[in-house]
């Protein structure tokens, strides 16, 4: 058991910093769990434990920078927030064998988008025009049913929307995207509370290594522009998509 806190200490720093500064840190910590004996949506709820307090101190450390953007990030939140309600209670009673199939599909999707890494090629102008804003409220509506539902990889749908429709920089992009994650996670969380599917002893050690990464990478405001990191994610991301869907 105290070898399974540590990796899961471990495991949940890494996926801190990488869910602040970009997206994929579910995509390690939900295998992980699974792999220690956890049924999957058992793990997929546990792993909200980890993903609220990670952002409660990820906005903490973006408002210490003075990066806010605001009211737009209350609006997303609000409509990310039905959105997860309805992803929350799909997630309660999925079979095991198809969430593991889910969950390397997302996973294969994930790592693709990854390689190919297309808003790198993308440029647009900051945009909070009415038209801008309501198409981001209407799009978070969705992305709170994923991530309700899952979780895992909903940072990069989170940075293609705003990249895409309001052109933010990725530093505004992060510091919504936490706000964002912390408002709709929290209503996950208790519908998983209430319904009794979360493993304390994994959760609070995993919570807690989020937490530190989630801090000190929000005050960084930078992307993890290190290219191993972002090769050990793909690669050891579809090892465990190759295990969940066969085996």
């Amino acid at each position: 058991m105290t070898l399974n806190i540590l990796l899961l200490l471990l495991v949940g720093l890494i996926a801190g910093c990488l869910n602040t500064l970009a997206g994929g840190g579910s995509l390690l910590a939900l295998p992980v769990m699974i792999f220690l004996g956890l049924p999957p949506n058992v793990a997929n709820a546990t792993n909200r434990v980890a993903i609220v307090l990670q952002n409660i101190f990820a906005v903490l450390g973006f408002k210490s920078k003075g990066v806010s953007v605001y009211p737009l990030n209350v609006w997303l939140g609000i409509s990310a927030f039905f959105g997860s309600i309805v992803g929350a209670f799909l997630a309660v009673d999925i079979n095991e064998q198809l969430f593991n199939k889910i969950l390397a599909f997302v996973i294969v999707a994930v790592v693709v988008y990854m390689a190919i890494n297309p808003l790198k090629y993308f440029k647009k102008e900051e945009s909070t025009s009415k038209k801008a804003t309501l198409t981001s409220i209407f799009i978070f509506f969705f992305i709170g049913i994923y991530g309700g539902f899952i979780q895992a990889g909903v940072g990069y749908l989170m940075i293609m929307a705003l990249t895409l429709v309001n052109g933010f920089s990725l530093v505004k992009t992060n510091s919504i995207k936490v706000f964002v994650a912390l408002t709709y996670t929290s209503v996950a969380l208790a519908i998983f509370i209430y319904y009794e599917i979360i493993n304390w002893e994994f959760g609070i050690p995993l919570a807690i290594g989020q937490a530190v990464g989630g801090w000190l990478s929000s005050r960084w405001s930078v992307k993890l522009g290190d290219n191993w990191i972002r090769y050990f994610v793909m690669v050891t991301a579809s090892a465990f998509a190759i295990k969940l869907f066969f085996f």
